[in-house]
């Protein structure tokens, strides 16, 4: 939902940006050195294998307050592939990300006594696991990760006696630690952010960690997540190797990075550092979604296309917009309301005039039944009215965060409202129970949480003003009219370190919950403000899984390590421009590598207006987002994709093939819950070696190799694209054939087309699509199966997964799942097809049949008397099987001039093969022409 007090490009905040504009130790600047670091004055091994030390700090000072002068470090091999280095106070506890929120093993107990010198003179000085090696120097302490098979250094905490950083520092509210890195490698994460410069972080720019209500049109400033993680892709002599680097913490921190060098500042908490050794792009990601938590099983039907707007004002708009896609013949599964079926914005309640329940209870009867879905929003903030029942029953069951021992209060769109705190058992068992009496009134389908960093239209300590309406009902409703003050008398509200907020260093309670305020055992909102939309999301996904057994469907805008577990993402307010149309495409990959693949921008922009050019192109890019879902601000014009005859039928070209997709979409749903794969991933993910697709934000893959290469600029009716090595096949037109070897190809895409190419050696299972999903999943399916063009020996192969997607778990052996593996050889002039099937009984129940089967990039000719099925031969013109061939067209012949190459596509037409059964087929090729 829009929030315009968040736009810092407003007046009202240009006087904080002229104060702000001295920022100290700002993201450009020379590395500023505190102390003389730590000293390691004894070590043990553990029992389980691990190794602890104490540090005692060499010299004591008062930068940022005091030094803790003891710390404990923890280090150990939790698994081959991960490496675990944890640093904290030795005497007091601290501050970590509760267990419960993101289980995982828990270090050693602090001990009584300590040694205040070294035990014994230490025999070794490195800890070597199946795959990485830690390493330590005792004095100053600093420790490094290496790589065991190659020995590379992955991080390394010692400046080396450079100027580039200094020693480790931990206080209480100031905790710094540095690493090396090689001017050569190339990072990626460290968000929510908006990145100008693409995927690859970039020199100097600032990366500020710390959920914020800022639109996601300001570029390089802290947005709605916190995700302290970075992917490191590094080319040794040709041999692509990935790691990736985890800090555990949820406070607020500054991420420095100087192309040589990479500098955490943090406000609080404790250093816990997760090294995930890869070495590949897509093992990095199992092993960190293994860690973190699998990304949640989707339910087929968010795989199809949404329509949402804040404004659609009463019942009959809605109505009308479901009736115009179906008029307009694009496809459309879920229609959406914001927040205008409440009553007063309240959560859980119905607008009795708008939005009359025994209407909208027909509405949903009728689109239920043709298979359509129903969403709405819901916000955390709870609105103060002693008539509403959500707000007693919160009051009666003491859910709230506290203040000065009462509900902390603040203002979102109701006007005064508490916050829930879903760090106290006792909410999560509260907002199971509204969810649950809310979906008695209205069964949604879906719940969208937004506002969850927390939003707040206010900011400090703030009571309900005596004598008038707040809001006053007219004029916008995010303007602050609470009577407030500012909050700066504890150490919570006003640290000794500012990082980086909101882009302009504002007080870290700035339009947020104030960070002095009280959470469940008296966790600080200073500590825990980056885990709110993280612990909303566990318990609606607890409380929505409760109701009827279903598979849950939740959309966080607020999202921290873990969320991907539980929630689906969408980027946030983003602006109907093509710089924002671009900048979608990183954010998108950012999120599948930090395990949370079920993401999209609002498609067409959310601030007003787009052209109509744009919209045609952002629907050609939204229609491959793994989330695809066009959303408008109140103030914008309407800008459904109905709403121009051009973007109706870019809409039905590049809607149309999504559906034809939807198995394939699933199947890589499947596979991100299993094994952490995103669904829209970076090419690099799928060609590591191949340097020139490092940076490469303007094309992206599904899967392993579908890749899709948008127009993203006004006026062109072409587009550059990077091929990496092999061969590739228009999916829009099979017949259009590219050979690369490793370049730029310009590729004709006229306003209703967008180039979308699938990569050699694949087996791609499509259907035939329809308007909504519960209809296109029951068509036959097609099998495309791609060889390198012309070539004599080749294989192929992909996968199927199905199952009964209102079941809560995405697994197979429950009776309703069917998982094909399918491959495909080329081998002295016979073509080889065929599936092993686990499960076959759902897809066989189903009726599910392969109709057709295309071969691309065969070379010769087609023996139609050399034709077998399942063993026995298909005699010409006995069956309904028909056999045709057509030449492919390279492109590189017409950039080139040079003679012609020859491919064949091989299609064999009226199949009757189930899914659920194996096959194996066999024809034979002529000799080639």
């Amino acid at each position: 939902m829009f929030s315009p007090t968040y736009l810092l490009s407003s007046s009202s905040l240009y006087v904080l940006l002229v104060l702000l504009s001295c920022f100290c130790g700002g993201f450009s600047s020379a590395p500023t050195k505190i102390g003389k670091g730590y000293r390691l004055i004894s070590a043990e091994e553990t029992p389980d294998g691990g190794f602890l030390g104490h540090l005692q700090v060499k010299q004591k000072n008062n930068i940022y307050g005091p030094d803790i002068p003891l710390l404990q470090l923890y280090v150990k091999h939790e698994t081959g592939d991960r490496l675990r280095v944890h640093i904290t106070d030795a005497e007091k506890q601290r501050w970590v990300v509760p267990y419960n929120l993101l289980p995982r093993e828990q270090p050693p107990a602090l001990k009584q006594t300590i040694g205040r010198s070294r035990k014994n003179p230490l025999t070794v000085s490195e800890l070597a696991g199946s795959e990485l090696i830690f390493s330590f120097i005792a004095d100053p302490f600093s420790f490094a990760v290496k790589r065991k098979s190659n020995g590379q250094t992955l991080f390394n905490s010692s400046s080396g006696g450079s100027d580039s950083f200094g020693e480790m520092v931990f206080k209480d509210q100031y905790l710094e630690i540095s690493t090396q890195l090689p001017k050569d490698a190339s990072l990626y994460g460290l968000g929510e952010n908006t990145q100008p410069h693409g995927i690859k972080l970039y020199p100097n720019d600032p990366y500020t960690l710390y959920t914020t209500d800022v639109s996601a049109i300001n570029l390089n400033t802290d947005l709605y997540g916190s995700h302290p993680v970075y992917m490191d892709l590094r080319n040794v002599g040709g041999q692509p190797f990935a790691h990736a680097v985890l800090l555990l913490n949820s406070n607020g921190m500054d991420v420095f990075y100087r192309g040589n060098s990479l500098t955490y500042k943090i406000i609080g908490g404790v250093f816990d550092f997760y090294f995930f050794s890869g070495p590949t792009p897509l093992s990095v990601v199992d092993q960190y979604t293994s860690f973190i938590g699998r990304p949640a099983p989707m339910p087929y039907w968010s795989l199809g296309f949404h329509q949402c707007r804040w404004g659609y004002h009463n019942l009959s708009v809605v109505e009308d917009v479901v009736e115009n896609y179906r008029k307009a013949q694009i496809p459309l599964d879920v229609i959406w309301n914001d927040d205008d079926h409440m009553d007063g914005h309240k959560d859980f309640t119905l607008n009795p005039v708008n939005y009359p329940r025994p209407k909208l209870l027909a509405f949903l009867d009728k689109i239920h039944s043709r298979g359509m879905k129903y969403i709405v929003i819901i916000d955390p903030g709870i609105g103060v009215n002693s008539s509403y029942g959500v707000y007693q029953r919160g009051i009666a069951n003491d859910v709230f965060i506290k203040y000065d021992g009462e509900p902390y209060l603040a203002q979102v769109w109701p006007g005064a409202v508490n916050f829930p705190d879903f760090l106290n058992p006792k909410t999560v068992a509260w907002w199971g129970d509204e969810i649950r009496r809310f979906h008695e009134l209205v069964p949604v389908d879906g719940l969208w949480i937004d506002m969850n960093e927390a939003s707040n239209f206010c900011s400090g300590k703030c009571t309900i003003p005596k004598g008038k309406q707040c809001p006053s009902g007219t004029g916008p409703g995010w303007i602050c009219c609470l009577d407030c003050k500012n909050i700066t008398k504890t150490r919570w509200d006003d640290p000794p370190y500012k990082i980086n907020a909101s882009g302009l260093q504002v007080p870290i309670g700035f339009k947020t919950i104030a960070t002095s305020a009280v959470h469940y055992n008296g966790v600080l909102e200073y500590d825990a403000h980056s885990l709110y939309g993280f612990s909303q999301a566990i318990a609606t996904h607890k409380a929505l899984q409760g109701l009827e057994g279903k598979r849950p469907f939740i959309l966080s805008r607020s999202t921290y390590v873990g969320s991907g577990k539980y929630a689906a993402h969408w980027t946030g307010d983003n602006k109907g421009t093509w710089e924002d149309l671009k900048y979608s495409i990183t954010t998108v990959l950012n999120f599948g590598m930090f395990g949370v693949p079920m993401v999209g921008a609002d498609i067409c922009g959310f601030y007003p207006a787009p052209t109509e050019e744009l919209c045609n192109r952002w629907i050609e890019v939204g229609a491959f987002y793994p989330f695809s879902r066009d959303h408008a601000n109140y103030y914008s014009p309407r800008q459904e994709l109905y709403q121009w005859k051009t973007v109706t039928k870019s809409a039905q070209n590049a809607l149309g093939m999504r559906y034809k997709l939807l198995p394939f979409l699933y199947t890589l749903n499947y596979l991100a819950h299993t094994s952490g794969a995103p669904i829209a991933r970076p090419l690099f993910f799928s060609f590591p070696a191949y340097k020139e697709c490092y940076g490469l934000s303007t094309q992206f893959l599904l899967g392993s190799s579908l890749m899709v290469s948008p127009v993203l600029e006004k006026g062109k009716t072409s587009v550059k694209a990077l091929f990496p090595p092999g061969s590739w096949y228009s999916l829009f037109d099979m017949t259009q054939t590219i050979v690369s070897k490793g370049q730029y190809f310009t590729l004709d895409a006229p306003l209703h087309v967008v180039n979308v190419h699938l990569y050699q050696n694949t087996i791609l299972p499509m259907q035939q699509g329809g308007m909504i999903s519960k209809e296109a999943r029951m068509t036959p399916f097609t099998l495309i199966v791609t060889f390198p063009a012309g070539a004599s020996e080749a294989q192929a192969k992909g996968n199927l997964y199905l199952d009964n997607d209102e079941l809560p778990e995405m697994k197979l052996g429950n009776g309703y799942s069917t998982h094909v593996d399918l491959y495909a050889t080329l081998k002295q002039g016979s073509v080889k097809i065929w599936s092993e099937v686990q499960e076959g009984k759902f897809a066989l129940d189903k009726g599910w049949k392969i109709e057709k089967i295309t071969v691309l990039g065969l070379s010769g000719s087609v023996d139609t008397s050399g034709l077998e099925i399942n063993g026995s031969p298909v005699a010409n013109g006995a069956s309904n099987i028909e056999l045709t061939s057509v030449e492919q067209m390279h492109l590189q012949d017409v950039e080139d001039g040079v003679g012609k190459k020859k491919s064949l596509i091989v299609s064999l037409s009226g199949l009757n093969l189930y899914v659920g059964k194996k096959f194996d087929m066999s024809m034979k090729m002529g000799v080639q022409g």
